[in-house]
């Protein structure tokens, strides 16, 4: 081994040395299974809430997801007797949050228009950076990214 004329070399890293370390972003993931009700929407939103602690964008995000949950919960065969919704989350932070529904699945039909009632997809659209639908009559997973904002301020 070699050290001659490291101390030289490195004499001007010494106040790098002694800069602290950057605060360390974790990701962070979570997934829960809920009964398919609707009141388990609620559940749905509380999970969230501490898992986006600090996160510009929670209100929007927990918004499509209990829009999600309850379209699982209302629309899906997760509304048969025994039937369940899953919810999964993943959060990068600075980069962007997925969240997904996975449901009991069920027939796809577009909602009619209907002034008396909220259409939680449109929600989606309008808040979500991306979002989609897979799967099919036995299962489907409803999934929504938000491009992470580090300009936003946080309304939670």
């Amino acid at each position: 081994m070699v050290l001659s004329g490291a101390s030289s070399q490195l004499s001007g890293l010494g106040d790098l040395m002694h800069m602290p370390a950057p605060k360390a972003i974790a990701l962070r993931t979570t997934g829960a299974t809920y009964p398919g009700s609707p009141e388990q929407v609620g559940a749905v939103r509380a999970d969230l809430r501490g898992l986006l602690d600090g996160c510009p964008m929670a209100d929007d995000v927990i918004l499509c997801a209990s829009e999600m949950a309850a379209n699982a919960a209302l629309h899906s065969g997760s509304r048969l007797p025994g039937g369940q919704f899953t919810v999964r989350a993943e959060i990068h932070p600075g980069d962007y949050i997925w969240i997904e529904v996975e449901d009991n699945g069920g027939p796809w039909l577009e909602a009619a228009p209907d002034p008396s009632r909220g259409h939680g997809l449109d929600i989606i659209r309008a808040l979500a950076s991306d979002w989609g639908v897979e799967g099919d009559y036995i299962t489907r997973v409803v999934w929504v990214r938000f491009d992470w904002d580090a300009g936003v301020i946080s309304r939670t």
